[in-house]
């Protein structure tokens, strides 16, 4: 997988510039709701059957605050509303990308 070249804040919208020079614009508040974290996504058992989570969808005003590296495969966001639990695979951000696109 291509990892980010360069990470920015931009507007409302993370800026991604991937090692093949393509280049992502993710909205912030998006990213927040797609959040792949437990806290927003829930945790299936061990009979599939999902657990925690929320419907909550939209985030208004919610901005990226920072991020960090997660070994060579993802980013950990902070966002301003205190969530900062999600890590987003590198796969997951061009999957973002491709969807908003669409």
């Amino acid at each position: 997988m291509i990892a980010p070249a360069d990470i920015q804040c931009i507007g409302n919208e993370v800026a991604i510039r991937w090692q093949d020079d393509t280049e992502d614009y993710l909205p912030m508040e998006r990213l927040r709701a797609l959040s792949p974290s437990a806290e927003q996504q829930g945790e299936r058992d061990l009979f599939g059957q999902k657990i925690g989570g929320t419907s909550k969808s939209d985030y208004p005003g919610v901005t990226v605050t920072g991020w960090v590296p997660v070994g060579g495969y993802g980013i950990q966001f902070s966002f301003s509303d205190g969530h900062r639990t999600g890590i987003y695979t590198f796969a997951y951000l061009k999957e973002i990308a491709r969807s908003l696109a669409e």
